[in-house]
């Protein structure tokens, strides 16, 4: 299964951004009813995750049907986190190379305002 609490910059969420908020709430032990709200899943959605989570050992589920976020489960928050922190830095630094060319471009009169394009 492909696997995400912070939103992406197009707002919608993909599987990564859904596995980090139901890790996130299992933090505390948590039901199923909190997971589903908390990461405003469907029912269908929940049992999905919730099956690959405990099948990939990222998350518990205890007698009394508490879910708790495993070792392996924390883990994974953490070198998360620290994804979304390097895809963020590459992000800024491909739109400035992008503009960084755009104005050679211009200056040489290849872009949109040089005087071969008027």
């Amino acid at each position: 299964m492909s696997l995400k609490d912070r939103k992406t910059p197009n707002k919608n969420r993909n599987s990564l951004d859904i596995v980090r908020e139901v890790l996130s709430l299992a933090k505390v032990k948590v039901c199923k009813t909190r997971i589903m709200y908390g990461a405003n899943l469907s029912f269908l959605q929940l049992e999905k995750y919730l099956s690959a989570l405990m099948g990939n050992a990222l998350l518990s589920i205890d007698g009394d049907s508490g879910y708790s976020t495993t070792p392996s489960g924390k883990e994974f928050l953490s070198l998360y986190e620290d994804y979304l922190k390097r895809s963020t830095q590459l992000r800024g630094e491909v739109e400035k190379n992008a503009k960084d060319r755009e104005n050679l471009e211009n200056m040489c009169g290849f872009g949109k305002k040089g005087p071969c394009n008027n």
